[in-house]
């Protein structure tokens, strides 16, 4: 697929004006104070046996919203001493924390690493084993729209509170410092991430320092409005479909997507933040990529890659992360 968006120096200055609501904060404030009233945070690890012998798993259970039990996989490095520094991640659109030996590489960089399942995915590029028991409504096959009707009832409310309830349980355990946690994701994982810093710095009185950084590949569900008349690629082939049938519901559900668009997000974060974008990307268009990353509030740097699509860089922008990682993270604490 060709390059399709607008130039990259017309894409650099993109920033188009947010459709952000009124009470954005204050639904987002509500929604999280409701879930702490009724679901208290509580987590469970278990050391699993993953066959490696550097690194350290542990299978983690946390209450999520609704009070939704939530898995896992918490890694480690086996020859570090505690605190360490921590990256949160977060999976892409239809995949789970997959099995017990991946996501292992900054545990290797001598990190402590979680990574969140998805509630009710897992069963396309990486397994997962977290159903979702909230309400869905009328709507196309998949999540985009499930329970778009209201943001009250909206999938991606359920999910984005797991995010942040995710940093804190990491926060919990005894191996992880509490001031070095950085929070990671790729396409639905780079706006769980942008979740998850806006709404822990939304968030009052948890008593924790501020996230140090933010990773932000290629985030999905920005600037949604555009993606969906700009692109025929799913997920957002899902929100086209749902429109053909209910004609009369597309401001409603636009209504509902501006709680959740991750370029109203960005405007909130102000760690700092590395993005992401493939040029020739048809699923996260370009522009909807940048439109994110102009309306970021903190510093910020975009990694480009002009002739890949949704897969970006690859290793190449793994080797990003561990650069931005250390950068921003404190060093490991090996034993001698």
């Amino acid at each position: 697929m060709p390059q399709f968006d607008l130039p990259l120096p017309e894409l650099e200055a993109y920033r188009p004006d947010r459709e952000e609501p009124a009470d954005f904060d204050a639904f987002w404030l509500r929604t999280l104070a409701e879930q702490d009233a009724a679901h208290p945070l509580e987590a469970t690890f278990e050391r699993v046996d993953t066959g490696l012998t550097e690194v350290i798993t542990e299978d983690v259970t946390y209450t999520g919203f609704g009070g939704q039990p939530i898995k896992a996989w918490l890694h480690r490095p086996a020859h570090a001493s505690g605190p360490l520094p921590t990256v949160v991640t977060y999976i892409g659109y239809g995949g789970g924390r997959g099995l017990s030996h991946e996501h292992v590489l900054h545990a290797v960089a001598g990190r402590a690493h979680l990574v969140m399942d998805n509630r009710g995915q897992g069963s396309g590029h990486q397994i997962g084993d977290t159903g979702d028991a909230g309400e869905t409504g009328a709507h196309a096959a998949g999540f985009l729209t499930s329970g778009i009707d209201s943001p009250d009832t909206y999938f991606y409310r359920r999910i984005y509170v797991d995010a942040e309830r995710a940093v804190r349980v990491a926060r919990s355990h005894a191996n992880v410092d509490t001031a070095d946690v950085m929070v990671s994701g790729g396409s639905q994982g780079g706006a769980l991430s942008l979740a998850a810093a806006a709404l822990t710095e939304l968030r009052d009185g948890v008593g924790h320092p501020p996230l140090r950084a933010a990773i932000v590949d290629v985030p999905f569900l920005s600037h949604v409005r555009r993606a969906s008349v700009l692109t025929d690629a799913f997920p957002y082939a899902e929100l086209v479909q749902y429109f053909h049938t209910h004609r009369d519901r597309i401001e409603q559900a636009f209504g509902t997507l501006s709680y959740f668009d991750a370029m109203n997000l960005a405007a909130r974060v102000t760690i700092p933040g590395l993005f992401s974008v493939g040029l020739m990307d048809q699923i996260c268009p370009p522009s909807t990529v940048y439109a994110a990353y102009n309306h970021y509030a903190g510093s910020k740097e975009m990694v480009v890659y002009p002739y890949n699509g949704h897969e970006n860089g690859g290793p190449f922008q793994d080797a990003q992360h561990l650069r931005f990682a250390a950068a921003h993270l404190g060093g490991a604490r090996l034993l001698s």
